[in-house]
This record gives structure tokens, C-alpha cells and sequence, in this order.
């Protein structure tokens, strides 16, 4: 289930915020992509908002809303953890190993490591959205890596549209079981974990021979 580890008061809080977005009809959709930006920020799980933008604008709407506000609440946070809390950013990665090898090699190649990382359930997108600011990727790489996004919020927006409104993905998410395309992406998401893996691997390894040379 995708809701797994919320708090039930967030999730209550999403629930009333999808049915206030649902209730405002053409200005919907933009006050759902602030949402959207908001919840990136503020390291809030957005599974609940993807799914709710497709039973909310159906599945081309909903994708594109879904999208936008996820990509530019990534660039904002990234703006953050470059120039505004840059140190408090650096502390919290200094616990995670994955994030430390990285940022050793994500200046040779950005977007490529980007878009992997993108790609991967692996490494947390809120976390990530922070952890590249104080990396050496620039913006323009770490925006256009943002396509790294688009199958898992195709098919997650899609599942969101199958339910057809709120109060059937309300009370269905319980009882939901994954889809074969689920698994065919999380099938993906382990495969482009293992070659960011080794391809951040070999970068890093390469910037040390030269170092050393």
C-alpha cells in the first residue's frame, strides 16, 4: 500500500486537501500543483497526491499536474539546499553512504546520475531534491533529468484515474494489491539502481587514478 508509514493525520490531511482541489473546478489544477510543490518541500510523501491527481483530472491531466509540480518542487528545493541550508542539507547526508558516493562522481556526469537516481526507488526523492544542491550537478542537468520521473508518475496517475473519484481511491487503497506493471517497474527502478550503482562507481574510480596520477 502506498500510504504505508503515513501518519493517519497527514493522510487525513491530503484526503481534505484532493477533495478541496476537486471542488474548485478550472482553478483546480493549479492550486493541486502548489500542493504538490509544497508537500516536495516539506519532505511529504506524495504517493496520496499522485494517485489523487488521476482520480481527481484523469490520467493525461493529472500526469501533466502531477509533473509540473513535482519538477518544480524539486527545483526549489534544490535552490534550498544550495543556497539557503546548505550545511543543515550536508549533515543529513553525512548518514547516508549512497548520497556520499555521489557526490564524488555526479560532477563528471550530472545528468546521467540524475536520471538514474531518478529512475531508482533506491534513493529517496525528497531527499535527493536537497541532497543535489550541495552536490556539483548544475540546474540545468538536474531539471532535464527530471523526465527520470515520468514512468512512475504515468502509471501511478493511471492507477489513481482507474478508481474513477476520490471516495472509491479512499476507500479502495486499503484493500489495493500491485498491479503486474507496478512490478514490472519496480523490476525497472532495481535494474537502474544497479547501474548507477557501478556507473558511479567507475567515475569515482576514475577521478581517483587521476587524482593520484
Amino acid at each position: 500500500m502506498l500510504t504505508d508509514g503515513m501518519p493517519p493525520d497527514l493522510q487525513q490531511l491530503l484526503q481534505n486537501g484532493l477533495q478541496w482541489v476537486e471542488s474548485l473546478g478550472a482553478w483546480g489544477g493549479i492550486i493541486f500543483i502548489a500542493i504538490y510543490i509544497f508537500a516536495t518541500i516539506a519532505f511529504v510523501p506524495a504517493s496520496l497526491l499522485t494517485l489523487g491527481g488521476g482520480a481527481v483530472f484523469g490520467w493525461l491531466a493529472g500526469a501533466i499536474y502531477v509533473f509540473l509540480g513535482a519538477t518544480l518542487g524539486a527545483t526549489i528545493a534544490f535552490l534550498i539546499g544550495r543556497y539557503l541550508v546548505r550545511g543543515w542539507v550536508a549533515q543529513r547526508l553525512a548518514q547516508n553512504k549512497r548520497f556520499r558516493s555521489i557526490d564524488a562522481a555526479v560532477g563528471r556526469a550530472g545528468f546521467k546520475i540524475v536520471l538514474l537516481t531518478r529512475l531508482s526507488p533506491v534513493f529517496p526523492f525528497n531527499l535527493q531534491n536537497y541532497a543535489y544542491g550541495v552536490t556539483q550537478v548544475s540546474l540545468k542537468d538536474y531539471v532535464l533529468a527530471s523526465i527520470g520521473m515520468l514512468p512512475g508518475t504515468l502509471m501511478y496517475v493511471y492507477i489513481g484515474s482507474l478508481f474513477g473519484n476520490l471516495a472509491a481511491l479512499f476507500s479502495g487503497l486499503g484493500a489495493r494489491s500491485k498491479t503486474p506493471a507496478e512490478y514490472v517497474l519496480y523490476g525497472f527502478g532495481f535494474v537502474a539502481t544497479v547501474v548507477v550503482t557501478l556507473y558511479i562507481a567507475r567515475i569515482a574510480r576514475k577521478a581517483l587514478d587521476e587524482t593520484v596520477s
